[in-house]
């Protein structure tokens, strides 16, 4: 018998995921590269890493490019847009489409000759 969830709520909340800062990144790479060859498994294994990270902090590392270590879509550096700028840019996007839309519609009755184009150009004028 299987169990349904009713609720619709997911029962697991979604992990949230893991960051390093450069200097971690760089620990862990001197630590990799300064293991035995049969004990670097043990690190990767113990920081719960895989090889493609330590391959990818390392090719940053040897270019010299400490800022490319940090990852820019989750770091605090990164500058967050205020509510209020969030919300100014969604109103914008909406006044913009719903001019287009008044738009269409003017042309659709003028068209039709639903409505004088004197009514048109009032409502023009006073929008």
């Amino acid at each position: 018998m299987t169990s349904k969830n009713t609720s619709g709520i997911d029962p697991a909340p979604r992990p949230k995921r893991r960051t390093f800062s450069p200097e971690y990144k760089l620990r862990i790479v001197d630590e990799y590269d300064a293991a035995p060859r049969n004990e670097k498994g043990a690190v990767l294994r113990r920081e719960r890493l895989y090889h493609s990270h330590v391959k990818e902090w390392r090719a940053a590392r040897d270019a010299g490019a400490l800022e490319k270590l940090v990852d820019r879509r989750t770091s605090p550096a990164r500058p967050k847009k205020s509510g209020l700028a969030t919300e100014n840019e969604k109103l914008r996007r909406q006044v913009e489409r719903l001019q287009k839309q008044l738009a269409r519609n003017k042309v659709a009755l003028e068209v039709l000759g639903k409505v004088p184009m004197t009514a048109l150009r009032a409502a023009t004028v006073s929008g």
